[in-house]
């Protein structure tokens, strides 16, 4: 794509991070990883009490949310065509069934049909082409939204988009319950592109894009409208958040009466799942790895230990975007300045080497987690670690090509010049809100001084303060901690490492991993699997070498509910589906 507009919203990116706060999640290893065995018959009624560290932003329209937390308490109210099995492929949910034409450039979708809005009114194929008109729009970028990719490949998007015409081509209703998405060339992830929520076209059709994210119908309970099993009943800002039932939802009345979930402080969470006063903690939070143990020896508490499919990142400013960009909500990489501090590929490949990874994995997640050099997830079948350079913790190695590069220490006070004998101090910043991540951060300043790099610990802020900096490219950023991970639904790297990516922090410039990038995704070559992981070994051997981000660590996802909570079904992405079919014994 040419340059494209982001969002002016500070909010745009509270992700995902949330990307961003600690864990998304997939499977393997697991204590408790089998459905949890029912007590008797389903009983209706009762409330179950969920917990999150940190507060939502409070945007709860899907096409708009911009974090995790958002996200998860949106699992319970919205809903999406095709939803992900325990394997990860894409199975029923709004639409029945579907077909594809031989070379991928279109899908038809057949509706489930008696299915209801929360409000009552009756959910159609004009609800699907609604939601990914209003991506489309010209004004979604500028409004907030950043979800354009999955509207990008579709039919006539640039013309659209960009205000040229205003027939939308991309998806379209072939009657009441039968929708088709079309296709600007072979698209090799035609499901995925599929799978978005979808939002209700009765409520927002007659508010402009540019006002959805702030209207009451995006952020007020009793006028945030989904299909999903719960609704929202309540909303105590930071605090909690209340869901009812939707009695009238399309795969059975739920069991339970509401699902509410809590803003709880990390220290106190477990207490208060011992006592029972939260029910189950799930994506993005978990337990803390410090804790788990002493959560195994809750005999009311079942434990999920999975694989992540996040990690932990050490990022490096390569470059920043000019204020003009900014201001004009641009990313065009033609305008980036260089930073100077980290502009030689050896000095960010001898910081790697200086950063003690495993000791991380030992001493902060007690064993419990995994030192990577590949950005994408282990579970995905493109993940190749062999490609990859492996950045053993080498203080040594790391003081020898600072050495080599130039970066001396010429005044003797301990730590290294440039090769001009100007000082040479990286500020690091970081969130608050991750207490691996707050710890993490001292020990690599002190890693680094070890070996002659001065570093400036920033303080900490808010995540949501942090990603504004972020997203506006403060000039004095030299290195970042976030918490970054792909989709679970395919291992493209699009989304964090595409030069147009808003979420692209350290502005890395790559040709060559751009172009990689593109051939994974460009059909006919790349509708051969084959083909993609040769592409994707290859990009994960650019990565590792010109690194624009270390990897640190990959932490477990540690999930917890109790077992008076009857039909929990635990997948590798999630815990909340079918969340109509939870039951809890009313004699518990």
């Amino acid at each position: 794509m040419k340059n494209r507009k982001k969002a002016l919203s500070v909010l745009l990116l509270a992700i995902v991070l949330i990307l961003a706060a600690c864990s998304d999640s997939a499977g393997d290893e697991n204590s408790n990883q089998e459905k949890n065995e029912p007590v008797g018959d389903p009983q209706e009624g009762g409330t179950v009490t969920g917990a999150l560290n940190t507060a939502p932003g409070g945007q709860f329209n899907p096409i708009f949310a911009v974090d995790l937390y958002e996200e998860t308490i949106l699992e319970f109210t919205h809903e999406s065509l095709v939803k992900q099995n325990e394997s990860l492929e894409f199975i029923p949910s709004l639409a029945k069934e579907w077909e594809m034409n031989e070379d991928q450039t279109q899908v038809t979708f057949h509706l489930e049909e008696g299915v209801t809005w929360h409000d009552g009114e009756e959910f159609t194929a004009d609800d699907v082409v609604f939601t990914y008109q209003t991506m489309s729009d010209p004004d979604y970028i500028s409004a907030g939204g950043f979800r354009t990719l999955y509207v990008e490949p579709l039919l006539g998007y640039e013309a659209y988009n960009s205000g040229e015409t205003d027939e939308f081509q991309g998806v379209v209703a072939d009657d009441e319950y039968t929708v088709t998405f079309h296709f600007a060339e072979p698209e090799i992830t035609p499901l995925y592109m599929a799978s978005y929520p979808i939002i209700p076209q009765h409520v927002f059709e007659n508010i402009a894009v540019s006002d959805m994210p702030g209207s009451p119908e995006s952020l007020e309970a009793g006028s945030i409208i989904g299909t999903g099993p719960f609704k929202f009943a309540n909303i105590s800002d930071r605090e909690q958040y209340t869901l009812e039932r939707h009695e009238a939802y399309w795969q059975g009345k739920p069991y339970l009466d509401q699902v509410v979930w809590r803003i709880v402080e990390s220290s106190v969470m477990i207490g208060l799942l011992e006592n029972g006063d939260i029910d189950f903690t799930a994506r993005p939070n978990g337990i803390p790895p410090a804790d788990f143990d002493t959560v195994s020896t809750y005999n009311h508490m079942e434990l999920v230990e999975q694989t992540d499919f996040s990690y932990q990142v050490l990022g490096f400013k390569m470059n920043h975007r000019t204020a003009d960009d900014v201001n004009d909500q641009v990313i065009n990489p033609d305008n980036w300045i260089e930073n100077e501090k980290l502009a030689d590929q050896n000095i960010r490949q001898a910081i790697a080497y200086a950063i003690n990874r495993e000791g991380f994995v030992q001493g902060l997640l007690y064993g419990k987690g995994d030192v990577i050099n590949s950005p994408i997830a282990q579970q995905h079948w493109a993940s190749d670690e062999s490609a990859t350079a492996d950045y053993s913790y080498d203080p040594g190695k790391a003081m020898e090509m600072l050495d080599e590069a130039g970066y001396v220490d010429q005044d003797g006070d301990g730590l290294r010049e440039t090769p001009n004998g100007d000082e040479w101090v990286l500020n690091l910043k970081y969130p608050t809100g991750n207490q691996l991540r707050e710890r993490s951060a001292p020990l690599i300043a002190q890693q680094l001084e070890e070996v002659g790099i001065g570093v400036d610990l920033k303080q900490p802020k808010e995540m949501t303060a942090f990603l504004n900096e972020m997203d506006q490219d403060n000039d004095d950023t030299d290195l970042y901690l976030i918490g970054w991970g792909l989709e679970t639904a395919d291992p493209d790297p699009t989304e964090l490492w595409s030069i147009h990516s808003p979420w692209n922090y350290s502005r890395w410039n790559n040709e060559e991993s751009e172009a990689l990038i593109t051939a994974a995704r460009t059909a006919p070559d790349a509708l051969d699997q084959a083909y993609r992981k040769e592409v994707y070994a290859e990009w994960q051997r650019v990565y590792s070498e010109d690194l624009p981000a270390l990897l640190l660590y990959v932490e477990p996802a540690l999930w917890t509910y109790n077992s008076r909570i009857n039909g929990v079904e635990v997948l590798p992405h999630t815990l909340l589906d079918n969340s109509h079919l939870w039951w809890v014994n009313n004699a518990q």
